[in-house]
């Protein structure tokens, strides 16, 4: 396969659940009723922590930072009318370790936002994505 083509299959698991991945890799469940699993639109959000939160891990440890905590909080706004779609999506960065630094932590999520996450760049043209960065 083209390393510019991704795919997933999506299998329905019953009631509102979506089961999915790529063909023979792991999977993950999606509940639209948000009972058993995240939502869909839930899930939007974890890929944007996900994609981002793995950059900003590279580019610290490459910094020689050794991170002892880390979490990001994704707020999502929505529109209220359907399709109900996010209107923006903030990112509270909470990042704590030995070496780590205020800029050495916003270069990497800069870094990030601006030039290596693909889920934010498939997302940024339409939604205003912001951040903000709480070390502790």
């Amino acid at each position: 396969m083209s390393d510019d083509l991704r795919t997933v299959l999506v299998r329905w698991d019953g009631g509102m659940r979506f089961r999915g991945g790529a063909p023979g890799g792991p999977s993950v469940l999606i509940d639209a009723d948000a009972k058993e699993a995240p939502g869909p639109m839930l899930v939007l959000l974890c890929a944007v922590a996900a994609c981002s939160g793995a950059d900003v891990l590279g580019i610290l440890e490459k910094a020689r930072v050794k991170l002892s905590t880390y979490e990001i909080e994704v707020l999502g706004r929505r529109a209220p009318e359907i399709p109900k779609r996010f209107l923006s999506i903030h990112l509270k960065f909470r990042l704590g370790g030995e070496g780590l630094d205020e800029g050495k932590a916003r270069r990497a999520i800069d870094l990030s936002l601006e030039k290596y996450c693909s889920v934010v760049h498939s997302l940024k043209a339409d939604i205003p994505i912001t951040y903000e960065l709480a070390i502790s």
